[in-house]
């Protein structure tokens, strides 16, 4: 009955944070359903383009969720049940929903732009481009990190048939399902788009499809290597990254949701019948120690859970395509703050299922969290092999849903770090400026390293994606609480979350920094080392620096107000 009471405990908090404190933000903030949106005053058919909220809500929670509240929180999972319990909760609603909604909510009242014009609005132009730098930083981890699991999760081994197959393995089955995901949105954008074709209509018919998609998958997958997929994938993201978000990333994110869902239902009837039949059992302690093979409690618990309480990653999702996006102001609470209470929800499913196969979670007989996962809530049906392929196939699906919009971010971003202040588009600039703001070569800049850095799978890419996305929450925090400030409003609730964000994670940045600094001494150093030393220590200054031009605007702001 453990399991049952930490699920039940979960949604009643993260419930009760929703109306009560989500509630006060928006009344905070003036969240007004009578303003216009960026996707109505700015609409332009390609970036700017309202989405029937349900819609929105696919897109924004795919996007935000990948594999990200599943892998943190099991990983995470050896410090035992209740440090992940209390900061998945605690931080959903007082850390993560706080970004993700405060930076929804600034992009909106700055014509839907990025976290680093919201920046420059009100900290100057200098900390926009260190932030942008930084952020591009970050983004580059992203698509180096989910090209790589993406890869490893979609390639055939080479003793394996290639092309088209029939009983195909998992990861031909997955590779399978995933194309066909990738049409099944292209016909669902056009079918909305271009033919009128209403969402609930157009829904039954995607659901449709995604079962006939399954079906196909289970029986027929694709087979080719990793450097192939690798390569494949760059192309796909770089496509989509480019052509107008109705094709693509509104429609393929919109359905992508289903089956997480789907995933979450199965989880959460899974623990019911456990429960009350004992086909599995709860292996989990509440509490292991304060140290793990992870390391201490603090920083690495806050680091390893990540978006299951709070994810930087989130911010530049809000801004960079969902407020491009949101047809109303209303739906800002529930698109912003909502989806990471879900997200935040999925992460304490996480810890249910890996707490159901605990012991050979640590025993090293799983390939990955999410395989863990999968096997989890298989087991509480009696170990059910169809669950466990249908949930593993939905993580991957995810994984790839969060490498194509962060292509997008990357886009956006790349290209206003060489725009002028009077300068809208690649068009208004000039020179060499004009070539490096081209959406095209900022796309293909970010997709080639990614999938560079990806392909040459190194274990390090995880280890600093970890601290460079929680950096960038801490950064993401503090760029909101100044922009609040500077109109005046009330950023108080910002303190708090911000510092203690910045201070973990430079805390994990340096201990980082010092380790490496260690094995180079040693001689022990492999390259792998030597390029988690380099990031970590631009992380690190970059986000000191902003840190200390943002104590300045917020010391400025106070002195105004005094």
């Amino acid at each position: 009955m453990t399991a049952l009471l930490i699920i039940l405990a979960a949604i009643a908090i993260l419930i009760i944070g929703y109306v009560t404190y989500g509630s006060w933000l928006a009344k905070q903030w003036g969240v007004d359903p009578t303003k216009k949106t960026p996707a109505q005053t700015m609409e332009d058919g390609v970036d700017y383009v309202a989405a029937p909220p349900a819609v929105l809500m696919g897109h924004h929670f795919s996007s935000i969720a990948g594999a990200g509240p599943i892998n943190g929180p099991i990983q995470a999972s050896v410090f035992g049940w209740l440090p992940v319990f209390l900061w998945c909760v605690l931080g959903g609603i007082f850390f993560g929903g706080l970004q993700d909604f405060g930076s929804l909510f600034a992009s909106i009242r700055n014509d839907g732009k990025s976290v680093g014009e919201i920046i420059k609005s009100s900290m100057g132009k200098r900390a926009q481009k260190l932030f942008i730098i930084f952020a591009l930083l970050v983004l580059i981890l992203v698509i180096a990190s989910f090209v790589n699991v993406v890869a490893g999760t979609f390639m055939t081994k080479p003793e394996e048939v290639f092309g088209i197959v029939t009983n195909p393995t998992n990861n031909q089955t997955t590779a399978m399902v995933s194309v066909l995901f990738i049409i099944l949105a292209i016909i669902y954008g056009i079918l909305t788009n271009k033919f009128g074709l209403k969402t609930g209509p157009a829904t039954a018919i995607g659901i449709v499809g995604i079962i006939l998609s399954l079906v196909i998958g289970l029986n027929v997958g694709i087979g080719m290597t990793r450097t192939t997929w690798i390569i494949l994938i760059g192309l796909y993201i770089t496509i989509a990254s480019l052509i107008p978000v109705w094709i693509m990333l509104q429609p393929r994110d919109y359905l992508s949701s289903f089956l997480l869902y789907a995933m979450m239902i199965i989880a959460i009837c899974g623990i019911f019948y456990s429960a009350f039949t004992g086909s599995a059992t709860f292996q989990l302690p509440a509490f292991t120690g304060w140290k793990t093979g992870i390391g201490p409690m603090f920083p690495a618990l806050f680091i390893t859970v990540a978006c299951g309480a709070c994810s930087g990653f989130h911010s530049l999702i809000s801004t960079g395509t969902s407020s491009k996006q949101l047809s109303s102001e209303a739906y800002a609470k529930p698109i912003g703050y909502g989806s990471m209470l879900i997200e935040s929800a999925l992460g304490i499913i996480s810890l249910i299922a890996v707490g159901m196969v605990f012991d050979k979670f640590t025993a090293g007989e799983f390939g990955s969290p999410s395989v863990a996962f999968a096997q989890g809530i298989a087991a509480m049906f009696h170990g059910s092999k169809v669950i466990a392929a249908l949930l593993t196939l939905a993580v991957s699906v995810f994984a790839l849903t969060s490498l194509d919009t962060g292509t997008r971010l990357s886009r956006f971003m790349f290209s206003e770090l060489f725009l002028k202040e009077d300068e809208a588009t690649y068009k208004d600039a000039s020179g060499i400026r004009k070539v490096l703001a081209h959406p095209l070569f900022g796309t293909a800049f970010m997709v080639i390293v990614g999938c560079v850095l990806g392909g040459l799978s190194l274990s390090q890419i995880w280890g600093l994606f970890g601290a460079a996305n929680q950096l960038l929450a801490g950064v993401a925090l503090l760029a909101v609480c100044a922009w609040l400030g500077q109109v005046g409003k009330n950023n108080k609730m910002f303190f708090i979350p911000m510092t203690f964000m910045l201070i973990a994670t430079e805390t994990s940045l340096i201990m980082t920094i010092f380790k490496k600094f260690g094995l180079i001494g040693a001689g022990e150093a492999a390259w792998g080392d030597w390029f988690q030393l380099v990031f970590a220590i631009s992380m690190a200054v970059l986000a000191i620096i902003l840190v200390i031009e943002a104590v300045g605007t917020l010391r400025k702001q106070a002195a105004a107000k005094a």
